[in-house]
């Protein structure tokens, strides 16, 4: 019975099956989004319209040097190829496949993070008369650097969520499928309590809205803060670039350790954390003077007169 079914589905029929197993395991929506994008673009360097008794882990190879060929980014290449490796995985376990798919290793890039001085442009407080936009818009800045989350988390956090009196914000909306208390800054209270008096609402609303009460789409997130980002003269706009300065800046300047960071980002495992602490080692950058060869022998030769010949 097995090889008549196979011999009737594609390796795309099996990936859909996929894609429902992985859903009823309650996988987020944003991973099965993930999943259906990543295909796609391996349908371009894959024949997923082959039976897939007929697929070859010398199939899958193929894919990865089509790609190469494309002149793919590596990462690209390398996110997915891990989507591969878990749909083939789950095709060996049950019993539908015998190819292999292997992993391609992933290189590990600077996260590009604001400066300073975009950051003070961005912070200093709008004039009075102001749009409610921008007004929003401010105060989002000081909750990403306060706290550094994810914009999905962001524009899904309700007003009832925001405890001013203890200091404290519930996420809701986690990649972990989690809860998470994350502390509020004395400042970022102090800055809520306004915004919320004008914002209103009712509790079960989202925290940060339209001019309409209703709750902000990615895309709607995105071109508000890039608007504003450019009003301010600072013209990087990544939503997600405040996520890297919020780890880069508590690790270095503030001194933060790498296991509460893990836990105010919200990572499942210290993988991504150590990835930080790699790029933004705190322990090396600080204090460098203190034990630079450079440094100590320009410090010894305004001591001591060298005689030149």
């Amino acid at each position: 019975m097995k090889n008549t079914i196979s011999a009737e589905l594609t390796v795309a029929d099996y990936f859909d099956m996929f894609v429902t197993a992985q859903t009823a395991k309650g996988v987020s929506d944003a991973t099965i989004r993930t999943y259906h994008n990543h295909f796609a673009a391996v349908s371009k360097h894959l024949n997923t319209s082959m039976p897939i008794e007929q697929l070859r882990t010398e199939d899958l190879q193929a894919m990865i040097a089509s790609m190469r060929a494309s002149n793919l980014a590596h990462n690209s290449i390398s996110s997915y190829a891990r989507v591969v490796k878990t749909f083939i995985n789950w095709a060996n376990k049950n019993g539908f496949t015998e190819a292999s798919a292997s992993s391609y290793k992933q290189i590990e890039t600077v996260k590009d993070t604001y400066t300073d001085d975009e950051l003070l442009r961005l912070l200093k407080r709008p004039k009075m008369g102001c749009t409610f936009a921008e007004f929003r818009n401010w105060v989002i800045i000081q909750f990403l650097i306060n706290c550094g989350c994810r914009s999905s988390t962001l524009r899904n956090i309700q007003n009832q969520d925001v405890d001013l009196e203890r200091h404290q914000v519930v996420f809701r909306h986690m990649k972990t499928g989690k809860l998470q208390m994350i502390p509020l800054c004395s400042d970022l209270v102090t800055v809520l309590h306004e915004y919320m008096r004008i914002r209103a609402g009712e509790p079960s609303e989202p925290l940060f809205c339209n001019e309409y009460g209703e709750p902000l789409t990615k895309d709607a997130l995105y071109l508000s803060i890039s608007k504003y980002n450019k009003s301010r003269g600072v013209y990087k706009t990544s939503v997600h670039a405040f996520r890297h300065t919020f780890a880069k800046k508590y690790l270095v300047d503030c001194g933060g350790n790498a296991f509460t960071l893990q836990r105010l980002l919200g990572h499942s495992t210290l993988d991504m954390t150590r990835h930080y602490c790699r790029i933004y080692d705190a322990d090396i950058c600080n204090n460098f003077d203190n034990s630079c060869p450079l440094t100590s022998l320009k410090r010894k030769g305004t001591k001591t007169k060298i005689k030149m010949k």
